[in-house]
């Protein structure tokens, strides 16, 4: 049998952490419920609601998918035209597969990217924070894998630089056995190339390390380039927010499809979406880091051309959107201690 090559494992360039390589500090809220993402569709009137949100830490990585259950559930036997609420990534690919299918949509939205939740993901393509373990049905499930296989094989298809989407190996660190991943065990089958590394190819400062491949998504190009296609394909914006219920009924459309995220806690009562806050911090970039690394502590360190992310936080039911100088110098820190001790092996 072949000996695996492990000339890329053991030649990594190391991330130079130093508090005045920073060049900014973002944070960012989550829609996170325990029981995963709201895909449901409901009577608001004389119009079809359709839900489309709170897909915590897989709002990226899952709009495709969601948009496909979504309009599945919005479109049979419509006609006319569409709204969509919201154009964070659930609600520009919510919209363009309403396109794709025939539809003239309109976007009605608070607030357009770059200044959406959106554009402060960190982009890796991973189901990550999507629910709670113990806490999702079977419903759930089916819903959860079915979105996961639709949104990887469309995101292959966008892969390049035009959507800021492209493949890199990701590499898991732990001081101990890894524990079963209630997500990726849901989607084995979309990890490709999934492994534990030997001792012999292992280069960084833990016992156990997992590698996969997987896609990067830059959310400031991805978005940038979604709404340029929307407009393309003849769609309409109108940057307004939503009060109440009563303002969404008044809408022209006789179909709505809420993708407004966090938005929907107080626009439709759902008190069990609740915000995760996310804190990341960027280095100076380093086009030669070509990889993404995860370490204990919950530190992780996606390589993007904006820059090198550094996270990061998953604080429930904090609505706090001031970053915390305290968590900023710890995942320094611990970032700065992972890369001090990656090795050549």
């Amino acid at each position: 049998m072949a000996m695996p090559d492990i000339s890329d494992n053991c030649a990594l360039p190391p991330v130079h952490v130093a508090e005045d390589r920073v060049i900014r500090t973002v944070v960012g809220l989550r829609p996170f419920r325990p029981s995963g993402f709201v895909v449901r569709a409901e009577a608001l009137g004389d119009k079809r609601l359709v839900h489309n949100y709170g897909h915590g830490g897989a709002g990226i990585t899952l709009c495709w998918g969601t948009a496909k259950l979504a309009t599945e559930l919005a479109l049979p036997g419509h006609s006319g035209p569409v709204a969509v609420l919201g154009a964070g990534a659930v609600g520009l690919a919510t919209a363009r597969l309403v396109q794709e299918a025939g539809f003239p949509v309109t976007i009605y939205a608070k607030a357009l990217p770059p200044e959406t939740t959106s554009n402060i993901a960190g982009g890796q393509w991973f189901p990550a924070r999507a629910f709670q373990k113990g806490h999702a049905s079977d419903a759930f499930v089916a819903q959860f894998r079915a979105a996961s296989v639709y949104a990887y094989r469309r995101y292959q298809l966008l892969a390049g630089a035009r959507y800021g989407i492209r493949w890199m190996k990701n590499y898991y660190c732990s001081d101990r056995p890894f524990d079963v991943d209630p997500y990726s065990s849901l989607i084995p089958d979309l990890l490709p190339e999934t492994r534990m590394l030997a001792k012999t190819e292992n280069p960084w400062p833990h016992a156990y390390v997992r590698q996969q491949d997987g896609m990067i998504v830059e959310p400031s190009i991805f978005l940038r380039e979604m709404l340029i296609d929307v407009y393309g394909a003849g769609g309409k914006v109108v940057v307004r927010p939503f009060a109440n219920v009563a303002e969404i009924a008044a809408l022209p459309e006789r179909v709505v499809i809420n993708c407004t995220g966090l938005g929907s806690r107080d626009l439709f009562g759902d008190r069990e979406l609740t915000a995760m806050r996310g804190q990341l911090s960027f280095l100076l970039p380093q086009p030669e880091v070509r990889y993404a690394v995860s370490a204990p502590g919950g530190i992780y360190m996606f390589s993007r051309t904006d820059g090198i992310l550094l996270g990061g936080t998953g604080d429930l039911d904090n609505f706090s959107l001031e970053p915390d100088m305290a968590t900023r110098a710890r995942i320094l820190a611990g970032h700065k201690a992972l890369f001090a001790g990656l090795r050549r092996c």
